[in-house]
């Protein structure tokens, strides 16, 4: 399975953008997809996760502003990023996690939030 980021961009401090993550394949088996970033010189970091069974997790930092969502019929998942802020700015990963296959990644989309 090939994941494919998209949907990055340069956005004002206060606006928001939607993220997708297209998969090759069904989505169905992965038993968790993520959306993880890495801002430079710092270490990657999760941002948002989706359980097979539908709950979300996210961390203190982006609660309340990132909605991630998925939509089965079209192997995609979402990032909602709303009340963007400069700390924002990053490269966004799309993380699909398999019990029996492990870990599948996809490229980066880059997020610029300027001021």
């Amino acid at each position: 399975v090939q994941l494919q980021a998209s949907g990055g961009g340069l956005v004002h401090a206060g606006g928001s953008l939607r993220l997708s993550c297209a998969a090759s394949g069904s989505i169905f088996s992965f038993n968790a997809m993520s959306w993880y970033r890495q801002a430079p010189g710092k270490q990657r970091e999760l941002v948002a996760v989706i359980y097979s069974g539908g709950s979300t997790n996210y961390p203190d930092s982006v609660k309340g502003r990132f909605s991630i969502s998925r939509a089965s019929a079209k192997n995609t998942v979402y990032l909602q990023m709303n009340s963007l802020k400069l700390e924002d700015t990053a490269v966004y990963y799309c993380r699909g996690w398999e019990l029996t296959r492990g870990e599948f990644w996809g490229q980066g989309t880059l997020v610029t939030v300027s001021s």
